[in-house]
């Protein structure tokens, strides 16, 4: 039973918004078609006597910053009917809103740019502190990654919407790829939200996923800077960029459903600028999402990464967007008559990064990132006419005062971690792959044998002659043993005692069994209820007529829950799939020797 049911799971729910968009809604944002305006939920929300936070008075001003900085200062929690009526207005004003904001500057009026903050509240804080509060005279463009990973995402999101409500002309926000609601499932934002706001959480998400999609997707400086989060393609096509419908992009990682007109839109964006792709079905009518070209242009600028090597190549340790190099850059900016790139998604070591000949500039504002002391953030300030300006910082807790080469240590020893773990969800390829290149079967690769098959089974464009040091074992004769490429991986395991193939296969399935966790786990409190285990079969029962009774339901659920504590954690949730992998590997054994 438990089989069928990962196997059931991992087949159609990580993957059932290519097969049934309205299930998807109701898993992922509960029945947002449902939705009340704006009077009917706020009417339902009461501020008591008692809530001592901060009380902001709409329309807002000047002061209603300064009063919610104050008291995130303090640690207080703005009430939810403040972060409703503040979501609300920003949706309002968003709608309003091109896909790309134009804005000048002068010599006396620079602007400055600020990359991912990644819920790292301090670092906004010393950006104000140093760089001064946003007005007219100060305008910012926040560029993207505003949400998950660090622990005050929802206080950022509100300094900066209010900001944004406040001088909407002088801030801009540009989407990040982290500005996206199953994104937030995954990296914490979610979480965050429920735990803060338990009793409205669900009605934050619902109307903040709304918000996500009218994020302007790029800001352009003077007609000559182009800020977006992630980068380009060879296929970047600003012209069709500027008139897509954006709040039809609902998360990247719910790519659309091929409608029949698609490729009649596909064909005729080819064909010249002029031409406007809507998402237009065959029969005329609109649709609801982008056309895949459309949703491909928006992914390219939210998750590619500039690289050194000419051309355009598929980012494969993101999964999503591409690589490109110099040579792109020049074509994009030719075509579109633009100057330089202003990008962020990247950690950098000193908050910065410039590459393609000066034309390409990472920014990246989270501090201390990995971990303390690993890297620096950094803000830039530009002008027309002038050269960028870079301004560098780090929160300081007792550690943080690190020279370079260990900022760059800690931000290496990070990776290599993950690498790590990479390395373990394909063991199985890459011990093929190793015994394909020894034919002598002696054990031993030679040092470009090794690097070749490492990235021909895992592709992630990696220096790996540079890397085997920390990865490999190699003899005097520059020999490298291939199976010590699997030992010494001190990862953190979620079971004391697993079998190595069970570690390789959950590494594999992991991203996806945590997808799966979280929205069981529908009040994000970290357990499965029993209750929330059935309401989701039902759910499924409905819609995929799995025949099932309760007793099943109940039976599936009690076997693993392993510490019979009556809800069912992460660890246990795991632990129920090394057994049931466990044992269908003895099945189809016992099956061959039959």
């Amino acid at each position: 039973m438990l089989s069928n049911f990962f196997s059931f799971m991992l087949e159609n729910y990580t993957h059932v918004h290519e097969k049934d968009r309205e299930l998807v809604t109701r898993l992922f944002s509960g029945s947002i078609q449902d939705k009340k305006d704006r009077q009917d939920y706020l009417g339902l929300i009461d501020v008591p006597d008692s809530y001592s936070g901060p009380r902001l008075q709409f329309p807002l001003t000047f002061t209603d910053i300064d009063l919610l900085i104050e008291a995130f200062k303090q640690q207080q929690i703005l009430h939810a009917y403040y972060v409703l009526e503040v979501l609300f207005e920003t949706k309002k004003v968003l709608q309003q809103m091109p896909n790309f904001t134009h804005t000048k500057t002068s010599p006396s009026k620079e602007i400055t740019i600020c990359g991912d903050l990644h819920g790292k509240l301090d670092d906004l804080f010393l950006i104000f502190y140093k760089n001064g509060l946003p007005s007219v005279s100060n305008p910012y463009v926040f560029n993207g990654d505003f949400v998950d990973r660090g622990k005050n995402s929802m206080e950022i999101l509100m300094i900066l919407f209010v900001s944004f409500l406040v001088y909407p002309n002088d801030l801009h926000l540009n989407r990040g790829n982290h500005e996206d609601f199953m994104m937030n499932m995954r990296y914490g934002f979610t979480k965050e939200i429920l735990h803060k706001y338990k009793l409205h959480g669900k009605k934050i998400l619902q109307i903040l996923e709304d918000v996500y999609t009218w994020l302007p997707i790029g800001t352009i400086i003077d007609n000559e800077v182009l800020v977006i989060h992630g980068g380009i393609s060879e296929s970047t096509d600003l012209n069709l960029l500027h008139r897509i419908e954006r709040n039809k992009m609902k998360s990247v990682l719910m790519p659309p459903i091929p409608l029949d007109g698609d490729r009649v839109s596909e064909k005729k964006n080819k064909v010249g600028p002029t031409i406007t792709a809507q998402g237009i079905r065959a029969d005329g009518s609109a649709s609801e999402q982008l056309t895949k070209h459309e949703w491909e242009q928006v992914v390219d600028i939210l998750w590619s990464d500039p690289r050194g090597k000419r051309g355009c190549y598929p980012n494969t340790s993101r999964g999503g967007g591409c690589y490109f190099g110099p040579d792109i850059t020049s074509k994009i900016l030719n075509k579109y008559q633009l100057k330089m790139l202003v990008r962020s998604h990247e950690c950098k070591p000193e908050g910065y990064e410039i590459c393609h000949d000066g034309k390409v500039i990472t920014v990246f504002s989270a501090s201390n990132y990995y971990e303390e002391g690993s890297n620096r953030g950094a803000y830039i300030r530009m002008s027309s006419g002038t050269t960028p300006r870079f301004f560098q910082y780090q929160v300081t807790r007792a550690t943080c005062l690190r020279p370079l080469y260990q900022r760059v240590n800690a931000i290496e020893s990070s990776a290599i971690r993950m690498l790590k773990e990479r390395m373990i969800s394909r063991k199985t390829d890459l011990i093929r792959a190793f015994q394909l290149q020894d034919r002598n079967k002696s054990g031993k690769l030679s040092m470009g044998q090794w690097a070749f098959s490492m990235e021909n089974v895992l592709g992630l464009n990696l220096p790996w002659r540079s890397l085997s040091s920390h990865l490999v074992t190699t003899d005097k004769d520059g020999n490298i043993d291939y199976m010590s490429t699997f030992q010494d991986l001190h990862i953190q395991k979620p079971v004391k005692e697993v079998q190595s193939s069970l570690i390789e296969t959950v590494y594999r399935y992991r991203s996806d069994l945590q997808i799966i966790f979280n929205i069981i786990d529908s009040d994000h409190s970290g357990l499965i209820s029993m209750e929330e285990f059935r309401s989701m079969w039902k759910l499924f029962k409905s819609h995929y007529s799995v025949h099932i009774d309760d007793s099943q339901f109940d039976e599936l659920a009690e076997r693993m829950d392993l510490n019979k504590d009556g809800s069912i954690d992460f660890n246990e949730f795991l632990k129920a799939f090394y057994v049931v992998h466990k044992f269908d590997k003895l099945s189809k054994s016992d099956t061959k020797l039959a």
